[in-house]
């Protein structure tokens, strides 16, 4: 059955998916990395498109590791920004990761230059709009985790144990979300353990797509 141009055009069309990292060197003062484009000169978090059955969690390391040229560890999942590029839409996933190199390789020859900056200064560095909500949402989170992580690594072993007082949980607070602009979806945060949104909302533009057949 032909389908007119208007059916196809309201039809959910499949995200070009991508994947990337918050990168965080450890130290005294904890530093995100941050990649140059060379088209533009603007300066972004590493990230880059899936290949072919490639799965996102590995898609996301394969490019940091390009980009920065930094080896890493990858931790927990951070969640995923929506935008539209070219006239499609797109989803990046990312994750918390950890250089665990002191010295980086030359990045990949798109990438003009790296630079490890502290939050503040790495939210101000941003080019893209989204992005710094994102990293503004999730880069607390992601120090924290780091310096946590560190922390344990450095206790020495046989330091006995401290006895501590209750911890109460923080009441759970909403993500900001972006504008809700023509070119800029909401961002999108996942929680820690589920599967991620990218490959759910793969799922449902599947799914969609054969109901309609």
């Amino acid at each position: 059955m032909l389908e007119s141009p208007e059916v196809r055009s309201s039809m959910p069309r499949t995200p070009i998916m991508g994947a990337g990292g918050i990168v965080v060197r450890s130290g005294s003062r904890p530093l995100i990395a941050l990649v140059q484009r060379r088209k533009d000169n603007a300066w972004v978090l590493p990230k880059g498109k899936l290949k072919r059955k490639e799965a996102p969690i590995a898609a996301a390391e394969r490019e940091v590791v390009e980009e920065t040229g930094f080896e890493v560890e990858i931790h927990e999942y951070l969640g995923a920004i929506s935008y539209k590029a070219g006239g499609k839409p797109k989803l990046v996933e990312f994750w918390r990761m950890q250089a665990v190199s002191k010295i980086g390789r030359k990045p990949a020859r798109d990438i003009k230059a790296v630079q490890w900056l502290p939050l503040d200064a790495a939210l101000e560095r941003l080019a893209l709009p989204l992005e710094k909500v994102f990293l503004r949402n999730v880069g607390q989170r992601a120090l924290g985790m780091t310096a946590s992580a560190t922390a344990q690594v450095a206790a020495p072993a046989a330091t006995p144990p401290v006895a501590q007082p209750p911890v109460i949980a923080p009441a759970t607070v909403a993500p900001i979300l972006a504008p809700d602009t023509a070119s800029h979806s909401p961002m999108i945060l996942a929680e820690e353990g589920r599967r991620s949104f990218l490959q759910v909302l793969a799922d449902a533009f599947t799914f969609r797509r054969r109901s309609r057949a």
